[in-house]
């Protein structure tokens, strides 16, 4: 019998490499840019067509390449960030894996075109599929520029996987963003099939947010610092009153690199509890900087999950500091110390002489005479305030409403001859759940649940028909949305149309709401609308996912939300009616359970 294990061909390792590396044209754009930030350049600019499946190029101004580092920077694990296996415990590059570009040459036609800055005449190379297939000599500028052309070419299952335009270029914002947020004093630049998205000159850390994110967030973010021996922190957060129902602005660094750790989210969460209603995110834009030896980045090619030392250390370190942040704006808020406050009523006049301030004191006050303490009108007031909170005896007492709303029993069924079988009515418990009586024991309805499912249908058959009507507003709602999640609204305008959003554009980055669903209010639907946008950016494909139910799911949810208050008998009696005339009376459309019988024999087993 033959051997049966051969070593795979260089090509065919490089695409399998490519796989984990590259797996979407975003994944290209973060590598490059990185490479673009780790050579030194401080002018990148980004140049996109169709989304980056026709091309991806990036040109810096860094030190650039010599001709052997040109042709061999596309080996695998090539690569001058590390020279052996303790550099990796002092890591303060971006990159280090020596993996990027010999995994993008695997699956593109590449070219690059290079010079230092020492060098009169450049290189070119040319590589398709790993395959190097011209290097000369070339005029062109100090640096590098990447031109990743026809993405996975020779993958085609890969690409067949790719997303539609719209979808793999907010992938491509995104990264964008989570650089530059990072390197304020680098100038930036996107351009996508010819036209500029992002032209970024180089500015302060809270400049390059607002560049980024919009102009509103200048008034509603507050710096966050503080510094111990094992981490440093910096950043911004926003204030308390500044809120999203959705998961949006939220950027966490270390050490220049964006980092996903959701027990470190948590952290700066919790630092807002009590302070945000419950199921809000604020937005924040944090930076770590801490020793490389305290960390471990090599856990995946992506470099977005990383390992501390002692992460419960900075768990509580940061919770404080956000905090700590948010308390002294808290006073900042209410008195301003960058403003000069000048002493007495006015300016001073020439000649005119500086009055110190008088002290104003009673000298009848006495502190072992406690009955001296108010003066006779004081104690007048006092006794006036105490008649206004006395409960007069002959008021009858209304009894305690606070944990249940009951109504009146009445019959519903029947004998031949008119005698009561049973009664039946309705109980409202906490505002939340309703118990009824049924044949078989007593019914518990989810109420909110309930006002789910009866929404969702109704917001499904208005889609079918003509839409949802929408009602015009009196006075327009202003949304602020970041870059990806514009384009998302751009593209999306018709639909959204459908649900009953009017929607124009204000800026780049602002929209102006119109109208809104007929029955819903104003805040009703700036929440609905937050939260179908957050959806939709997490659907892969928005053009083949079914935007009706994403829309009615969440536009029910939202309102049902706000109908919890207590019902009148013929209110809970409608609500059971429209319950049990839907398709699916037991199950939310979210997948939760809305009623349950409760029989007679496991009401006695409790009582036993």
């Amino acid at each position: 019998m033959p051997d049966l294990i051969q070593l795979l061909p260089e090509s065919v390792a490089n695409q399998i490499a490519a796989g984990e590396v590259i797996q979407r044209p975003s994944s290209a754009v973060k590598e490059l840019l990185e490479n673009a930030i780790d050579a030194g350049a401080n002018v990148i600019q980004l140049i996109i067509k169709d989304a980056g499946k026709t091309l991806i190029q990036v040109v810096d101004n860094g030190c650039g390449m010599s001709p052997m580092d040109a042709r061999l920077c596309f080996e695998r694990h090539a690569t001058s960030k590390i020279h052996q296996a303790n550099d990796l415990f002092a890591i303060r590059t971006l990159g280090f894996r020596g993996e990027a570009l010999a995994s993008i040459a695997a699956i593109s036609q590449v070219e690059l075109r290079t010079r230092r800055h020492e060098d009169e005449i450049g290189t070119q190379v040319l590589i398709e599929g790993s395959e190097l297939i011209n290097q000369q000599p070339i005029q062109c500028s100090a640096g590098s520029s990447f031109l990743v052309k026809n993405l996975f070419y020779n993958v085609p299952a890969r690409r067949a996987f790719l997303k539609s335009e719209a979808v793999e270029m907010r992938h491509i914002i995104e990264e964008f963003e989570r650089v530059a947020l990072v390197f304020p004093e680098i100038q930036f630049s996107l351009i996508h099939n010819g036209r500029t998205i992002f032209q970024l000159g180089k500015s302060s850390p809270r400049q390059r947010i607002i560049q980024i994110m919009g102009n509103h967030l200048n008034s509603v973010i507050v710096p966050v610092e503080e510094q111990t021996d094992f981490v440093k922190i910096h950043g911004f957060t926003s204030k308390p009153e500044y809120f999203k129902k959705v998961r949006g602005e939220q950027y966490l660094f270390t050490n220049g690199r964006f980092v996903k750790i959701p027990y470190l989210q948590h952290s700066i969460e919790s630092a807002y509890e009590g302070l945000i209603p419950q199921g809000s995110f604020p937005s924040y834009f944090i930076h770590l900087e801490i020793d490389p030896s305290k960390i471990d980045v090599n856990i995946h090619p992506s470099k977005t999950e990383i390992k501390f030392l002692n992460e419960n250390l900075i768990y509580a370190v940061l919770k404080a500091a956000v905090r700590k942040s948010i308390g002294q704006f808290s006073l900042s808020g209410i008195i301003n110390f960058d403003e000069e406050w000048a002493l007495g009523d006015g300016e001073l006049k020439p000649g005119e002489a500086i009055k110190p301030p008088k002290i104003q004191f009673n000298p009848h006050y006495n502190p072992f005479q406690p009955q001296n303490f108010q003066s006779s009108p004081e104690k007048r007031n006092l006794q006036n305030w105490q008649k206004l909170y006395e409960f007069p005896e002959n008021v009858p007492k209304k009894k305690d409403e606070n944990l249940i709303e009951t109504t009146h029993l009445r019959p519903i069924e029947e004998s031949e001859n008119g005698e009561k079988i049973r009664e039946s009515g309705f109980l409202q418990v906490h505002q939340k759940y309703l118990i009824t009586v049924v044949k078989s024991g007593m019914m518990l309805i989810d109420i909110e649940k309930a006002y789910q499912r009866i929404f969702y249908e109704d917001f499904l058959q208005s889609f079918e028909k003509e839409g949802i009507p929408s009602q015009q507003e009196i006075f327009p709602l202003n949304i602020h949305l970041g870059q990806a999640e514009s384009v998302l609204v751009n593209q999306m305008k018709p639909t959204l149309a459908l649900m009953g959003f009017n929607i124009d554009n204000l800026s780049n980055n602002t929209f102006v709401i119109q109208g809104i669903p007929n029955g819903m209010d104003a805040t009703e639907a700036k929440e609905s609308l937050e939260t179908i946008i957050e959806h939709l950016l997490k659907e892969e494909d928005t053009e083949k996912a079914d935007i009706r139910f994403i829309s009615a799911k969440t536009m029910a949810t939202t309102l049902a939300r706000h109908h919890l208050r207590p019902l009148k008998e013929e209110e809970m009696r409608e609500l059971t009616d429209k319950l049990f005339s839907t398709t699916m009376p037991s199950i939310s459309p979210i997948g939760e359970t809305i009623l349950k019988i409760i029989t007679l024999e496991t009401i006695e087993e409790l009582l036993k």
